[in-house]
């Protein structure tokens, strides 16, 4: 079956979004990740920022973080709690794209779980050593006062929670995935090569 939809997961700083963006350019498909978060701000009435920092994160480091999230915090619609509510509308978009009939490549945010049932829907993961990862972040992100290690181990493990909570699925898990390149050893140029062939030969 061809290829219509490609989603990338990624680990914090292995160039999953850089690779996701230059395939869709490539084989000319539209392209979601930050435009997901520019549509959930603008429907929701979050800012952009808040949407970025809390859409695909969970509120800690464990899933346990969703617990305390609920006790805390008053449902914003329907009795959802914030996260629940950012989680469901950006679900919606996710599935608006899929729906569209457009071939697509969609950028984190459960992707892969949420069109399990869609046909053509190429799943692929993103990962690299974290030394090659905490070098890459500061070049193309710059330095701040957090380490570059303890960030990505931070930002890994939000994501690791979010995945989990909504998925019952473990993330970076390699059967959850059609594909799963290793950018520190292959290299971004190869990773784009090696999705395209694929999704053009499928």
């Amino acid at each position: 079956m061809a290829v219509k939809i490609i989603t990338v997961s990624r680990q914090f700083g292995s160039g999953g979004r850089t690779i996701g963006k230059r395939v869709a350019e490539e084989l000319g498909f539209d392209y979601y990740d930050r435009e997901i978060i520019d549509h959930v701000a603008g429907e929701t009435g979050f800012s952009r920022d808040y949407v970025a920092a809390n859409s695909e994160y969970a509120p800690g480091k464990s899933i346990f973080s969703y617990s305390f999230e609920a006790a805390g915090t008053p449902g914003v619609m329907n009795g959802m709690t914030t996260a629940d509510y950012l989680y469901s509308v950006q679900r919606r978009k996710i599935i608006e794209a899929a729906e569209s009939g457009k071939p697509c490549v969609i950028v984190g945010r459960c992707a892969d779980y949420i069109l399990k049932e869609f046909d053509g829907v190429f799943n692929v993961f993103i990962y690299a050593d974290v030394e090659w990862r905490a070098k890459r972040i500061v070049e193309v992100y710059g330095d701040t006062d957090v380490k570059p290690i303890k960030r990505i181990t931070d930002k890994d493990k939000k994501r690791a929670a979010n995945y989990r909570h909504y998925t019952d699925r473990e993330w970076g898990r390699a059967q959850n995935y059609d594909l799963c390149l290793n950018t520190g050893f292959l290299g971004i140029d190869r990773c784009v090569d090696m999705i395209k062939d694929i999704a053009l030969n499928k």
